[in-house]
């Protein structure tokens, strides 16, 4: 019986090397950026600093911003991929409020230094428009990627704006997670609770969105 072929170990060694070699180049940057903030670092000081050419640093991030935001197309994957994976007659909106309370990144995972790494970067985006920029395009490119497949599985037209409205629903409860996430760390509130409470409001988003719009508010505009 032959056996099925394997990968070259001359393309593992470089591989791996390539990952190598991109984790240290962002390590070195996010050290750099802490240290003297986004703006006040250059891509040549980052190259000089991780021993490694400005264009070495370019062929691994297509920007200096995504020297931050890096492993933000492996979120789009994973949360395009919960969606379409999801169980036979679940509906996107629970697969897609699933994968929001996995659990998953330094808040919940915790640790030593989880803190200070999740308050270093809060403070270096709220102090540097250009990365907040960059991250208004990655929700944007986040929501147009989500709002494609739905429209695909719906078999939507192209002027149906239902999976359009659908995908800026959902992402706006991740923009709000994120958002409500900076602003408990940088308060100073304690992991573990931090955790509980962005949960308990991704809880509340989404049962919100499961039940509808049509009743929102009514109460409150009767006392008028």
């Amino acid at each position: 019986m032959t056996e099925a072929p394997t990968t070259p170990p001359e393309t593992g060694r470089r591989a791996r090397k390539k990952q190598q070699t991109m984790e240290r180049i962002a390590e070195t940057a996010r050290g750099l950026f802490l240290e003297h903030g986004f703006d006040g670092v250059t891509v040549a000081q980052i190259a000089a600093a991780a021993d490694v050419s400005e264009q070495t640093v370019f062929n691994h991030f297509r920007t200096k911003e995504d020297l931050v935001y890096r492993g933000l197309e492996v979120f789009e994957a994973q949360l395009l991929a919960a969606i379409r994976e999801r169980g036979a007659g679940e509906s996107a909106l629970a697969a897609f409020g699933r994968f929001l309370r996995g659990g998953r990144g330094l808040l919940h995972e915790g640790g030593a230094g989880a803190r200070e790494q999740l308050a270093g970067i809060a403070r270096l985006i709220a102090a540097s428009p250009a990365l907040q920029r960059r991250e208004e395009q990655v929700f944007v490119t986040h929501t147009a990627a989500l709002a494609g497949l739905l429209a695909e599985e719906t078999s939507a037209g192209a002027d149906d704006a239902v999976p359009w409205v659908a995908a800026n629903a959902m992402m706006g409860v991740h923009r709000m997670l994120v958002a409500a996430t900076r602003r408990g760390i940088l308060q100073g509130t304690d992991l573990q609770r931090l955790a509980q409470e962005v949960d308990g409001q991704a809880e509340r988003a989404i049962s919100l969105l499961e039940n509808g719009l049509g009743g929102y508010a009514a109460e409150a505009a009767r006392g008028r």
